[in-house]
């Protein structure tokens, strides 16, 4: 980009003439080297070269001879063209060398940086232990390390004892940047580094990491002190970084104006060698706290608390002070919350929560109250616990109790007539048209003044109102009182019940007392009753004891609210200062009280909200209104009831439908429906509750419901007509493959299907019925008639014998009809061997009767999600003369299989996949249908070829091939892979062979990664091997010089022989040189076979090799001897030390073999389980263009007289072992054995556990070789894990490792 310039700037110093030009040019092109050189954000320099030729095209700057005019024009283009204000052009002709910033504190003496010091740093200790730092510059690091000791000693310690600190910004407009990590770290705790800002100086082209100090001079001030920053409008530079830091890092709380968003480091420099300056920023930081961003400058540092500059300190002070109080606030809180909160249970998450509260970033009451009440509510889920503020003219003291109303002595008057005029002045009595009773009542008096002016209320209020029909009881007007007469109220609107009635619980936290209320038995007058209907109306004046009363006779069932939400205001609660101020202070309102109604629902407050919502003024003339509909409850139930009787397709539950009904009506449970919309919502929902039948409807229709017609005389219409109509309705075309494709919309009456049928098959069916397959896509099929049903089915079945489809239950003639396929059709039958597929989404009606008789049948696949379930023939009927109506199915469909209803839960597809994939799925089945014959004859095939026994793969082969009409309804690879393998094949393959190891698997792309003998195994480097061969085997030496080798895995003898002396350095030569060695097998899940003979040679003498099996392969029909091996990697174990192998029924494969050898050639004594029946590693091969994989076992023991005691191989059997324990205790036994031998006798070189001959384990002798040529085996030491060393607990099982492992 240099080179560019240089290149645009001789040009352009070429093509001007005149001095005056010449040096406004040469002016623009040292500014543009000043940026280039120094400006800290040079990436926004990109674009100067255009801007230059710009500037010189136009020739503005060529006219201007004024220096003070040429370097405002010069300003106002840099500073719009970089978009940064920092970058001032100054003419200064006076100037005989650039300005600097500050004079250079280095060259100062002490004495002058003390007196300079003093003026830019001083310090107080304010009111209430406050400390007070005001720094107007920002000293460098140079003048900290010369006066560092007079700072902490005269200011610093100073400061050191304070409860908070206020750090004064607000005139700082200047400092050094290396000054930064001593202002931070004094605030940081020392235990850790923190890395705070990242600095980009440009003229060093530098970027240097600033971190807080690991040790500092003095002590470092707590991290549990409070600290504020304050800073106004003129905070600048270094400043305001150290503000931003101290944010981010929430070590302060920024009080004050938002900060000036200036540069971190300015240098004014000359430009070139005129009297013209460029104030340019140099360096700049590149994320606080290493967040590689840019943050606060060009923007500035928003304060947390924006405040005048002014007014920072008094409101810094006011923060510092609220923090001060939290603890008690807080401790307060929670003395209350266990003293008096009545929800108990919930008080250890409340402490808790407010234990890992953060009260940092609180600066007001406000904040604290919200963030407060914010934890509280959401961890108590209560709205009754609330914080709040207090002014003083609402304090009402240190403390109140709770909010119900002082208990007074009852004042009754002894005059009667005083007594009649009280009662009369606190109750309205009369009677509204319709015998309709009107109670109102504006106070609630306590308990003991009823039980004194009962036989007055009784005489003057009840007793006129016992003839009514229905009651209204107006509490618009009464705020409440005590609750303690509510129990009694309540009393005198119980039902029939003679007992006491359970009405509600409390739980008082202040006595710890819990107290069940139960109406009165005993009673002045008699009971009302809820049968008659009772209607409160209630507004938002109605409070406390009253809407307890509301509340309880709208849960237990024995009224009907009107009018509006009551204004939540229980007695139930108590008012606790938390801080008290001049300015107010705090309080907690918190639950003493726990109200639990009939139904065992705690009640947390809030308004009552009634059944019918209107304004309170209202209220009397809508519940008049909702009186009257109830009158008519009765009859609209059971004329419901007596509906489904008559003519629901269901008689097995209609009783009981009908009965929960009319149940529920006397229980009231109708009262809360307003109308006949709600309660026809009401009856839908327990109607379907009650029977599981979601087609049942009861709707509220103002006009009659149109009747449902029968279906119309077939029209008659004009060849046209009729093409446009089946264009209209049918859709057909054959995909690829020969798959036919059959959509229509519409399921029409079957005399008009009978009438079009064949102008239909010429213009449809011809075209689809010689088709390999055909899709029938009824997705966008509403259902409608379905007496075509057995039409459309009779294409898709051979013309005899007739196919019983299904069955038909009609309510009405109580009758059970057959439904068969049809002796005649027009065209051409397709026939009942092809595929069919039937695409649904939520079709209804006759569309799901088609679907599901095809599939009930076993002659169509269905695809898509459940249907919701239709109806064969739907009834609406009305409810007596009423504008309500209820619909229901009046004929059910029963399967041809079952003899089960189906129609009720729809048709469950045989495939869900999305709507949008069901035709591309639908061609992916007939894809993967066509290749099964192919995959079936590969699977026999690579049976027949390659299983261990010829003769035996050749008959398994042979009678696989006879069960191919059992995979042809398959419907997906993955379910071609489940039955072959998991339900059919693998199943059938045992059924016919007896091998569990012959088995079938479906694989994803993504997966093939993890099948043997497909994907080569990773080896890893030598460099991780040593790594490795540590983590696979585990050895150890016990007590009496016994050694354990444990690896869970045979590996590849190629691959372990590149490695051999690195397992032979770190496993084998810690077990050599013991006196007798345990093998741990129980674990070893098998691998590779090629490593056994070098394992085993290590248990041999030095001699003539030693053949120890044979193993036939059937791929490539030869056989593989297995000798010992005459040179090894490190030391042989020998044929004289006694050798135990731990069994259990995971030991698999080559651990198998190699337990079977050494037992068989006396090698070593067998302890534990029969081992897991395995075989020789199997082969897995891959089956066609699919993801199946068969595996098969290809290779067995041949060896005559090589196998098991009895002459028998291992495989299929497992190996048995001498001395049979459960496999948790092998290793246990094996000691024990151990032990007791090395106690009964010292063994000479002849004896131990075999007794006097060391083949005891065996009766085989070993079959030698002297000169005989055998296969070349490269030497090897002892074997580890398939893949490169797996983890030496591969295939362990629960259980199997216990408490005797080494």
């Amino acid at each position: 980009m240099t080179r560019e310039w240089a290149l645009l700037f001789s040009t352009l110093l070429c093509g001007l003439a005149g001095s005056t030009h010449l040096f406004q040019l040469s002016l623009v092109l040292d500014i543009a080297k000043v940026l280039l050189d120094n400006y800290c954000f040079p990436e926004n320099l990109m674009g100067m070269q255009e801007t230059i030729e710009q500037t010189i095209t136009s020739r503005e700057l060529l006219g201007i001879s004024d220096p003070q005019i040429l370097a405002h024009v010069l300003t106002t283009g840099v500073q719009s063209s970089l978009n940064d204000p920092h970058l001032v052009i100054s003419y200064e002709p006076s100037a005989l060398m650039a300005p600097q910033q500050a004079p250079v504190l280095t060259n100062l003496t002490e004495d002058e940086l003390l007196a300079r010091l003093q003026k830019v740093i001083r310090h107080d200790v304010l009111e209430g232990n406050v400390g007070y730092l005001q720094m107007d510059d920002i000293p460098s690091q140079e003048v900290v390390s010369k006066l560092g000791g007079f700072l902490v000693a005269n200011i610093w310690r100073k400061l050191i004892g304070t409860s908070a600190l206020v750090l004064d910004l607000r005139h700082c407009t200047r400092g050094r940047v290396s000054g930064i990590p001593y202002v931070i770290s004094y605030l940081h705790p020392g235990n850790t580094v923190l890395h705070v800002d990242t600095i980009y100086d440009r003229p060093s082209n530098t970027t240097t990491e600033i971190w807080t100090l690991p040790q500092v001079l003095g002590e470092r001030y707590s991290a549990d002190k409070d600290v504020v920053v304050l800073t106004n409008g003129h905070t600048g530079g270094v400043a305001e970084d150290i503000a931003y830091i101290l944010t981010q890092m929430r070590r302060a709380i920024v009080v004050g104006e938002r900060t000036v968003g200036g540069a971190l480091d300015l240098e004014k420099l000359r430009i070139g060698q005129s009297d013209f300056f460029l104030t340019v920023p140099v360096s700049r930081s590149l994320g606080p706290l290493g967040g590689g961003s840019q943050t606060w400058e060009g923007r500035g540092v928003l304060p947390c608390v924006g405040t005048p500059a002014e007014q920072a300190l008094e409101k810094a002070l006011a923060i510092l002070t609220l923090h001060r109080a939290l603890l008690g606030v807080l401790r307060r809180l929670q003395e209350v919350l266990q003293d008096s909160y009545t929800l108990v249970d919930r008080v250890p998450a409340l402490l808790h929560h407010l234990a890992s509260m953060d009260f940092a970033a609180v600066v007001s009451e406000e904040d604290l109250v919200t963030k407060l009440n914010a934890g509280l509510q959401a961890v108590s889920e209560d709205p009754r616990l609330m914080v709040r503020a207090v002014r003083p003219e609402t304090s009402s003291g240190p403390e109140t109790g709770t909010n119900e109303p002082p208990e007074v002595a009852a004042e009754v008057p002894e005059d009667e007539v005083a007594r009649q005029a009280l009662v009369d002045s606190v109750f309205q009595v009369s009677v509204l048209l319709g015998n309709v009773g009107y109670l109102r009542f504006d106070r609630f008096a306590d308990a003991s003044v009823l039980r004194v002016q009962g036989p007055d209320i009784l005489r003057q209020v009840w007793e006129p109102l016992q003839d009514t029909e229905h009651l209204i009881m107006d509490l618009r007007q009464n705020p409440g009182g005590p609750s303690s007469a509510v129990p009694l109220l309540l009393s005198y609107f119980q039902g029939p019940d003679t007992g006491p009635v359970h009405l509600f619980t409390t739980y008082d936290r202040r006595t710890n007392v819990t107290q069940e209320h139960f109406s009165r038995t005993e009673l002045l007058g008699q009971r009302y009753g809820s049968q008659r209907g009772v209607y409160l109306l209630t507004s938002h004046r109605t409070a406390t004891a009253t809407e307890e009363l509301a509340f309880l006779m709208q849960s237990l069932g024995w009224a009907t609210l009107v009018g509006e939400i009551t204004a939540g205001s229980l007695l139930h609660t108590r008012t606790v200062p938390l801080l008290e101020t001049p300015e107010g202070g705090l309080a907690l309102t918190v639950p003493v009280l726990t109200f639990i109604d009939n139904h065992g629902e705690c009640w947390l407050g809030g308004g009552v909200v009634p059944d019918a919502i209107v304004l309170a003024e209202e209220a009397l003339h809508r519940a008049q209104e909702v009186l009257e509909f109830h009158c008519s409850l009765g009859a609209l139930v059971e004329g419901t009831g007596r509906l489904l009787e008559a003519h629901y397709a269901r008689p097995e539950v209609v009783g009981k439908t009908a009965d929960l009904l009319r149940a529920k009506l006397a229980q009231g449970a109708y009262r809360t429906a307003m109308d006949l919309d709600s309660l026809a919502s009401q009856l839908t929902a327990d109607l379907q509750e009650m029977s599981g039948d979601h087609r049942l409807l009861v709707f509220h229709s103002p006009g009659e419901p149109a009747a449902e017609e029968a279906p119309p005389p077939p029209a008659v219409f004009s060849p046209e007509e009729l093409s446009y109509l089946i264009e209209a309705l049918f859709k057909a075309e054959v995909l690829p493959g020969q798959l036919g494709y059959l959509r229509f919309d519409a399921m029409a009456e079957l005399e008009t299907v009978k009438a079009i049928g064949p102008q239909l098959v010429q213009l449809v069916w011809q075209g689809l019925v010689d088709t390999a397959a055909l899709v029938i896509d009824l997705r966008y099929n509403p259902g409608s008639y379905s007496t075509a049903v057995p039409l459309l089915c009779s294409y898709f079945f051979d013309v005899e014998p007739h196919q019983h489809l299904y069955s038909v239950f009609d309510r009405a003639t109580l009758r059970v009809t057959k439904v068969w396929t049809l002796p005649q059709v027009a065209g051409q039958h397709y026939g009942p061997d092809k595929d069919l597929y039937i695409l649904m989404t939520s079709s209804g009606s006759a569309a799901e009767a088609f679907a599901h008789t095809m599939q009930d049948l076993q002659r169509a696949t269905v695809i898509r999600e459940p249907t919701a379930g239709g109806a064969l023939s739907v009834g609406i009927y009305q409810v007596g003369s009423s504008p309500l109506y209820a619909s229901m199915p009046t004929q059910t469909a029963l399967s041809t299989s079952t003899g089960e209803t189906w129609d009720l839960a729809g048709v469950e597809p045989d495939i869900i996949v999305p709507m949008t994939k069901a035709l591309s799925t639908a061609q992916d089945i007939v894809a993967l249908r066509a290749k099964v014959p192919t995959v079936l004859q590969t699977t026999r095939k690579l049976v027949a070829d390659n299983y261990a026994s010829p003769e035996l793969g050749a008959k398994r082969a042979a009678k696989l091939s006879r069960l191919q009409s059992r995979y042809s309804r398959v419907t997906s690879e993955g379910a071609l892979a489940e039955m072959l393998g998991a339900e059919m094949l693998w199943a059938d393959l045992q059924m016919l062979s007896g091998d569990p190891h012959l088995k079938t698997a479906h694989i994803p792309e993504d997966a093939k990664d993890r099948i043997p003998g497909i994907v080569p195994m990773q080896i890893p480097s030598a460099d991780v091997f040593e790594d490795l061969i540590k983590f696979s085997f585990h050895t150890n030496v016990l007590e009496d010089n016994i050694g354990y080798l444990r690896f869970d895995m045979f590996g590849d003898c190629e691959l372990l022989t590149q490695v051999s002396e690195l397992l032979v350095e770190h496993v084998w030569k810690k077990i050599v040189h013991t006196d007798a060695m345990i093998i741990e097998m129980r674990f070893n899940i098998g691998g590779l076979t090629s490593s056994i003979s070098a394992l085993c040679s290590y248990f041999f003498d030095e001699g003539p090799p030693i053949l120890l099996n044979k193993i036939y392969s059937r791929p490539n029909d030869s056989v593989t001897e297995l000798w010992t091996h005459t040179q090894l990697a490190g030391e042989r174990y020998g044929s004289k030390k006694n050798v135990v192998i731990l069994t259990s029924g995971v030991t698999a494969g080559a651990a198998e073999e190699f337990t079977c050898i050494m037992k068989r050639l006396g090698l070593a004594l067998v302890i534990g389980e029969v081992t897991s029946r395995g075989c020789q590693p199997p082969q897995t091969y891959h089956v066609d263009d699919t993801h199946l994989y068969i595996t098969i076992p290809t290779a067995r023991s041949v060896g005559a007289g090589l196998g098991t005691a009895d002459g028998s191989s291992w495989e299929g059997v497992g190996v048995v072992p001498q001395v049979a324990v459960p496999a948790e205790a092998a290793l246990t036994r094996a000691r024990e054995i151990f032990q007791h031998t090395l106690m009964r006798v010292q063994p000479g070189p002849q004896e131990g556990l075999r007794g006097q001959s060391p083949r005891v384990g065996g009766t085989s002798e070993p079959h030698t070789k002297g000169t005989q040529v055998r296969p070349v085996a490269t030497p090897a030491p002892l074997d580890a894990g398939q893949r490169g060393l797996p983890g030496s607990h591969v295939g362990q099982e629960k259980g199997l490792l216990s408490s005797d492992e080494p």
